[in-house]
Formats: structure tokens, sequence, C-alpha cells
């Protein structure tokens, strides 16, 4: 028997440097060398830049300090140690300052002379592309071959299938010595620059390369654009607090685009370095993170996903009339089946009814709100009608075609429904969280539907109440512990009886009842799931656990963030503030970037381990400290009644005195601050009701009429 070949690993990302600013993102070494592997400038799912590397003398200089300066910038300094004075103290450096500016790069090299004599040197830089596909790349597929480009004194070009990339090198107007022409070099061969240069002592040498792209738009191609939010910050909180929200938000403005079939409306991009696109789940989840910083996010992301919903059935790409899709590609992946537009997703439409419902509640302007109208009913037709293909009242999924995601949940890697045994679950797949998407979804369309004069609210709540039967009838298993909802169904309709974290969507959605609920909390709360540093994805009891298990024992942030804010909406503050507390302990190992994913060890074990492959930023980390901050002031908003509720939670004293300011409801600021008591103070022009008393979630209600005049605010 032959063996078959080991798979090629995706290259690991955890010790890479990042500069972003979507759709452009450069990941390079912490010496800031674009070499191999991964490396490269990235847009629209091509690399477009492969190598960029600096030597002076044909050797690499020793690397002494990295330093971040935002999303889209860095500094790299580095050492020449054979030049300069024959002393111990290293007297020549090479500073190489990165940053993405629109859509280009712009990289000023320079070397400096802290010597006492003046130095002779030749600066080469070195560059190349093989225009390689953003999935070749993520799957660690071998190199392409290099292409090759056309060079002279200051510029170089590549030309590509779908565009080309341009390089060029621009010098201070009195340079210290004649750069020699470039030279050059034939295919394979990367392209070099070569420059003999003379630096007096005390003084520099400086180049500037800027890289550039022309081509390549299509009806998929987004563009950098501002996210619209104001200039929200914390002050006071737990030391982590501040910052986790400074380097979320910076993140999440680097992450932000424009839908180029209407560039008015914006959306927050998955993340880097792999999905810098419109993702449905993702993005959905990042703007319902967001909304206490205004509704605009939550708009666009509304409206682009709209506008690519399903209008017809397509197994090959698994659209139906009504479906919010997957993603959107320029160059599509292989996982999809090679489709720009794949509607593989068992939830993505739900979550879209969602948001648009709680944008609703946060003051998105019902004209705005009616715009959507439309795309609601087609959804909910088919949540209702559409989503069971086999009759038993669940929402599942099954990829037909062999070529598309074989878990098509927010867990969509071929181990994450497992056993507790360690036997993977067969499809077609009844997810847990997404009946709690569908119920809640339900009954958020059955509310706007009566809010506006559209027919079908009483039908939807009947389809809602049926599933919930149905759903206490087939989930609920025990363990040990106790009770708890099944991760899945499998194929045979058998509960998949693990704990896993999607107990926590279950939360503040309507699909338990308190009681259920309390046991849930109390599930979640388990050192089996509850690592110290967030919530493990699978119960560290499993025979599958694995701390670095993509889906099978490591923390996701937004996984977290989502139990955390469930569990204060269902009213167990306790354990969401020691899950919120969790995520800040792991922030600064991340330098407060919160990664897509990193290891499940406990927190008593030692440091927190990095997930190597895990991608940095991502959306739905970095939206997910707005929802820390909306937990512990107990924050939500309900503009069509009129209200606004801040009641901060007594299980989070130890974050207060803290004060929060960008807070948007209906467009207006506000102003929060809670004392060390948890007393709060809240500053606002909003014609809405201040409550400051605890409270769960309020049902979904009907708009009050807004011709009375504005009640007073209170606090």
């Amino acid at each position: 028997m032959t063996d078959l070949p080991a798979p090629t690993p995706q290259p690991y990302l955890h010790e890479r440097v990042t500069c972003l600013r979507a759709p452009t993102v450069v990941l390079s070494r912490p010496d800031g060398q674009l070499a191999d592997g991964a490396d490269g400038v990235f847009q629209h799912d091509r690399r477009v830049l492969s190598r960029l590397r600096v030597t002076v003398d044909d050797q690499a200089p020793t690397p002494v300090s990295q330093q971040s300066l935002g999303a889209g910038a860095a500094r790299f300094v580095a050492v020449v140690r054979h030049l300069g004075d024959p002393i111990a103290d290293p007297t020549v450096r090479l500073e190489r300052d990165r940053r993405i500016d629109g859509e280009r790069l712009l990289e000023t090299v320079t070397l400096v002379n802290n010597s006492r004599r003046e130095i002779a040197a030749k600066v080469a830089v070195e560059l190349a592309t093989d225009f390689a596909s953003m999935d070749a790349v993520k799957h660690g597929e071998p190199a392409a071959p290099l292409r090759p480009g056309t060079t002279d004194r200051d510029r170089m070009e590549w030309v590509g299938d779908s565009g080309r990339t341009i390089v060029g090198a621009s010098r201070p107007a009195e340079p210290v010595a004649d750069p020699e022409p470039a030279e050059p070099v034939a295919d394979p061969e990367p392209a070099v620059w070569r420059w003999r240069v003379r630096v007096p002592a005390g003084e520099s040498w400086a180049v500037t390369l800027t890289v550039s792209t022309e081509g390549g738009a299509g009806a998929h191609t987004f563009r950098a654009a501002a996210p619209g939010w104001g200039d929200p910050a914390v002050s006071g909180g737990p030391p982590p607090l501040a910052p986790l929200l400074r380097q979320g938000l910076a993140d999440l403005t680097a992450l932000t685009v424009a839908d180029p079939q209407h560039p008015a409306e914006v959306f927050a991009a998955a993340g880097s370095p792999w999905y810098l696109t419109l993702f449905g789940r993702d993005s959905l989840w990042a703007a319902r993170f967001l909304l206490p910083f205004g509704t605009g996010l939550a708009r666009g992301t509304l409206h682009a996903l709209a506008r690519r919903q399903g209008r017809r059935h397509d197994p090959a790409t698994a659209e139906a009339p009504g479906k919010i899709p997957h993603e959107v590609r320029s160059l599509p992946p292989r996982a999809v089946g090679g489709h720009p537009v794949y509607y593989g997703t068992v939830d993505a439409t739900a979550l879209w009814i969602c948001l648009l419902h709680d944008a609703w509640r946060w003051g998105l302007p019902a004209g705005q709100v009616a715009e959507l109208l439309d795309p609601l009913e087609a959804a909910l037709r088919w949540l209702t009608d559409e989503s069971d293909p086999d009759g038993d009242g669940f929402l599942e999924y099954l990829d037909v075609t062999g070529e598309g995601l074989a878990n098509q949940g927010w867990k969509d890697s071929e181990d994450a429904i497992q056993f507790a045994d360690g036997r993977i679950a067969a499809a077609p797949i009844v997810l847990s969280e997404a009946q709690a998407y569908a119920y809640e979804a339900a009954q958020a369309g059955a509310a706007l539907l009566a809010g506006f004069d559209r027919p079908g609210a009483d039908r939807l709540l009947a389809w809602a109440h049926r599933l919930r039967d149905r759903f206490r009838a087939a989930f609920w298993v025990a363990d040990g512990r106790g009770r708890f909802p099944a991760l899945a169904l499998d194929a045979e309709k058998r509960p998949v009886a693990v704990p896993a974290s999607n107990l926590g969507h279950l939360l503040g959605t309507g699909l338990l009842t308190q009681a259920e609920e309390s046991e849930v909390a109390a599930r979640l709360a388990a050192p089996d799931l509850d690592c110290g540093y967030g919530l493990r994805t699978l119960s560290g009891e499993a025979a599958g656990f694995n701390p670095l298990g993509y889906h099978t024992g490591s923390v996701w942030p937004h996984d977290t963030a989502i139990a955390v804010l469930g569990l204060a909406r269902a009213g167990h503050p306790q354990p969401a503030a020691a899950l919120a507390a969790g995520l800040l302990r792991a922030a600064p190992a991340f330098d407060h970037r919160l990664p897509e994913l990193f290891g499940g060890v406990a927190a008593a074990g030692g440091p927190v381990w990095a997930y190597p492959a895990s991608c940095r930023p991502q959306a739905w980390s970095a939206a997910s400290v707005a929802v820390l901050v909306q937990a512990a002031l107990g924050l939500t908003a309900d503009v069509p009644a009129g209200t606004v509720t801040v009641a901060p939670r007594p299980e989070f004293a130890d974050w207060f005195p803290m004060r929060v300011d960008g807070v948007q409801v209906a467009g207006h600021p506000l102003e929060i601050m809670a004392d060390g008591s948890g007393q709060v103070t809240v500053n606002t022009a909003a014609p809405l009701t201040v409550r400051t008393e605890p409270s769960s979630l309020p049902a979904p209600r009907v708009p009050v009429s807004r011709s009375e005049p504005a009640p007073e605010r209170t606090g």
C-alpha cells in the first residue's frame, strides 16, 4: 500500500508582523524582511509582492527592535556590525519605516551612521513576486515560480494575469552618493536595486520604496473606507481594558471596507490575512458587537449581504432564495468550490435577521429599516421554509457537492462536531446554536413585521414556539456535572452529548427557560470549559480535547464574548464577569490585539499559548471588547420603546470606577460614568428615558409614537 502524502501545513503567523489597511496587508518576519513562506504584500486575495529583502554589503543586518505604530505601520531597526567604529558598540544601523497609505505600501530604508568616520557600503533591495493566490499561500503550497519583471533606475514592474505590481524608488533631492542603475536579473531570480553609498559621520542615507498595483478590480473588489464611529474610549476600569478597546477599534478601522456596488456603505472584513473580505457570519457578529458605538457599520453590513442574498437554487454554491451568503471573494478558494459568492452557512441568515432587529433597537432610523424589509421577508421565508431539508423541524446542513464546507456553522473544521469519545458526527448536522439563532430570528422578525405593519408575525411566533418544544425534547442530555443541551444532533438524530462553548450561544435568545438558562450558566462556569483565559471550544474532559485544536479546546475571544453577553442578558452576571476577566487576563500576552483564537490551557498552568496559525487582527475578536463593556455596564437600548438602560452589575465591581465615551444611541452620544460603588451618571441629549435599574433584555416590541414630547432623562 502506498502511503498518502502528508498534508502541507498551513503557515504559522504568530511571529509574523502585520501591517494592515484593508484591502492591503503586509506580512513579514520580525526583522522586517519579506523572504518566503507567508511573507508578502497581499491585495484582493492575491500576493502582489512576495519578496522585499534589504542587505548591506550582501549581509542581512542584525535586528534589535520591532515596533508597531498602529494597525497599518511598523518600524524595524537593525545594526550593521561590520561597519562603523572598531568598538564593541554598534555605530551603524539600518531603519525600515513601513506604512500602508491608501492601497499603496510605503517603506523608507535609512542607513544611519553614528560612527566617527565616513562609511562606504552597498545597499541592495531585492524584490520579486509570484502573484500566488491567497488560498495557495494559506495552504502552504510550494512557492509559485517568480514572475519576470522589468527594471530601470527607479521603477520595477511585474505583470500578472489580472493586474500588475509596480515598485518605485525615490531619493531625497540631495543624494549623498549617486545610485547605480538597477541591474536587471533574468527570470526566475529576483530583481535587485543596488546603490553604492558613502555616508559621512553623523549623517544618514535613505531611499523610499512605493509598492502599488493596477488592474484586478471587479464586482467583489472591496476598497478601504472609514467606519463612521466617533472616538469611543474607556478610562478607568481594569488596566487591560482601555488599551484593549483602543487597539480593537484601531484594528476594526483597518478592517473596514466599502461595498463597490454602493461605496457609501461599509462593513468589517473578517480578518487578516486570509479573510479580508465580506463574511456573512463574521461581519454580522462584528457589527452586532459594535452597535453601542453606532449603527452605521450594521447598516452597511446588512445592505452588502442583502445585495448578494440568494435568488435561486444552486447546489454548487449552496445558494437558495433568501439565503444570506457565507463569503464573497475576488479570487475564490477551492474549499468553497471556486465560486466568488458561496452560501454554505447554516446560520448567517438568522444572524442577519437578528442584526437588523438589534440595529433597529439601537436606533437605526425607521426609513433605513424599511429599506431592508423585502430582504427581511425573503430571509424569513428561507428560515421557515428552506432551512430544513428533511422536514424534521430543525435547521441543518449537508454539503451535497463534495467541494464545499463539510461543517457549515461557525465551527467549520472537519473534526469540530465530535462526540465525547472523540468520534466524528456524521452529516447532516443539526447544530444547537443554529436553533437558538433561528428562534431568536423568528422572534425578532415577528417584532419587525409587526412594527412596520407587515403581515406574518403570528405565523413566525408559532413556528418559533414549535422549534423551542422540539429542541427541548431532542437536545437535553446529562453528564456527571449535570444537564446541558447537546452540541448537535448527528445524521441519525442522536445527540452529540459533549459540553462545548456553543452552550453560550443559546443564552439570551429565548430558546431556553429561565431554569434551563441557570443550568447552562452553571455548566459554562465549570473548569472544564472556563479555563481562566476564556471559554474552551470543547470540554477539557472530552476525549478529543486539544488545547491547540482549532475547534476542539482552544479559546476564541468572540465565542467567549457571545457567552458573556448571553449570560448578562439571561441574568447571570457572575459567570459573565468571570469569563470577561479571563479575556482581560489574556490580552496583554498579545499586546492587547486579541487573535482569532489561542490555546485553551488553564490560567493556573502558566502563560497563554499562541495558536500559531491564528489570524490577527480578526474583526469579531477585535470587537469583543465592546461586549465586555456592555455587559459590565448593563447597557441595553430599546429606541422604539424610547428607553436606554445603564445598570452596572455588582459582579463587575472591580471594573469601577469607569467612564465610557463614544456610545451612540439613535445617533446621539452618551457619556457614561460609573463610580466605585457602581452608581451611574449618564449625560445625553437623546430623546430617551434613561433607566438605571438592572433588567434583562426586554422582549421585542412595536415602536411607540414619537409625536409626543420627548421623555425626561434620569441619571
